[in-house]
């Protein structure tokens, strides 16, 4: 399972014009799912995106986590980012997990986040979405179980 996160000051997602998802300074988490990930992978993932330091404290350096500073959280599927990218000139999806499976860990993922995150929006799986957020700092990181 790898997380693609962003430190954003707003994210938002649309799909067919609609916003289905919004928040303001958090994270925004683009979430895929390998086919040999689990639930087990899934909160250990997740674990590490709430405990993951990468907001600022008083002296401007990246000591406080998503918890620490209250921020908010909305998490895109994107089977992408399990792509093997290592050779040739397009990426192989082979060791992604099937659209059931990646459903089932991916709701799975959310509902889980909900129950730590005062506010967690949410993509809409499988869709064609389109992603705007302002990134702050520009801080970005890919954390993978």
């Amino acid at each position: 399972m790898r997380a693609l996160i962003q430190r954003v000051r707003a994210a938002s997602v649309k799909v067919d014009g609609e916003q289905v998802g919004a928040i303001d300074s958090g994270l925004l988490l683009f979430l895929g799912v390998a086919k040999d990930d689990d639930e087990v992978a899934a909160r250990r993932l997740l674990e590490r995106v709430l405990g993951y330091r990468v907001f600022p404290d008083a002296q401007g350096r990246m000591n406080h986590h998503l918890l620490d500073v209250q921020g908010e959280l909305l998490i895109v599927s994107q089977f992408t980012l399990v792509a093997d990218t290592r050779k040739g000139m397009r990426p192989s999806f082979s060791s992604a997990a099937s659209p059931e499976l990646a459903r089932s860990l991916y709701g799975y993922f959310v509902e889980q986040a909900r129950l730590r995150v005062a506010k967690v929006a949410e993509g809409r799986f499988a869709a064609d979405m389109q992603v705007a957020l302002v990134n702050d700092g520009p801080v970005t990181f890919l954390l993978e179980t």
